[in-house]
């Protein structure tokens, strides 16, 4: 099997590490990541210049680019190869609900499913890192699933799999979930730069607001893995007959 790792916390990341550390026992894989932390970056491409790849004293390939460069220049003429699948991650803090719509791991993930190659997204459901080496066995589990039992649907498939933060033998099982919802986010942050200019940072994400059984914080919270399946289809199906209507009212 071979794997195309990338991620958006920057290929000199932990997650990152240890990702391609338990899936290289069974797999062959290639890391091509980001140069730089793009976390927030979304599905966004460089298209206003060219993209440099370099090679790490690790043998992985960083791109001077967003996490969707890195997938898309690997699989489209980098490798010289289509791989059999597309791992991002592990990233350091949950991709949960609204989030996804911002991840550059999950759109890591979103770009080789677009591109043809099954692909899933791996989160750690808090920052710092703490019991990655359980978290990238969970990882290494799901994917050996997929390396042995064939998902049953028709084309590829882009999970987003958001793993509790506790040691392995408290991690319950994976189950399937669907994206719960935050509140709308909290306000910006004022501050002043050394020269007294006002700055703004991005306020903090809101809290959970959708969290009932069967959504992805659920299931983190109660100490399972979420997997979630995601479709890039953005078309409000259930406003089709409203927008026809106001079309022609």
């Amino acid at each position: 099997m071979r794997i195309l790792i990338s991620n958006d916390d920057g290929y000199f990341s932990p997650g990152i590490t240890a990702l391609a550390r338990v899936l290289s026992e069974f797999a062959e894989i290639t890391v091509v990541a980001p140069e730089q932390d793009r976390s927030g970056a979304s599905n966004s491409l460089t298209l206003d210049r060219p993209l440099s790849v370099r090679t790490a004293a690790s043998g992985f390939r960083y791109i001077n680019g967003t996490p969707t460069d890195c997938v898309h220049v690997a699989i489209t003429g980098l490798l010289g190869y289509r791989p059999d699948l597309v791992v991002s991650g592990i990233n350091d803090g949950a991709n949960m609900g609204d989030d996804t719509v911002y991840s550059g791991t999950v759109a890591a993930a979103t770009e080789g499913y677009l591109l043809g190659v099954p692909a899933i997204a791996f989160s750690l459901a808090n920052k710092g890192y703490a019991h990655l080496d359980d978290a990238a066995r969970i990882a290494a589990d799901i994917v050996l699933r997929f390396q042995k039992h064939a998902f049953p649907a028709d084309g590829p498939v882009l999970l987003n799999v958001n793993i509790p933060n506790r040691p392995y033998d408290q991690i319950g099982s994976p189950v399937q979930t669907r994206l719960g919802k935050r509140h709308q986010a909290e306000d910006i942050v004022r501050a002043l730069n050394p020269r007294g200019d006002t700055v703004y940072w991005i306020g903090p994400a809101g809290s959970a607001k959708d969290a009932g059984p069967g959504t992805d914080f659920h299931a983190v919270e109660n100490g399972m893995v979420s997997v979630t399946p995601l479709d890039v289809d953005l078309t409000a199906h259930g406003l089709a007959d409203a927008t026809r209507k106001w079309l022609i009212g």
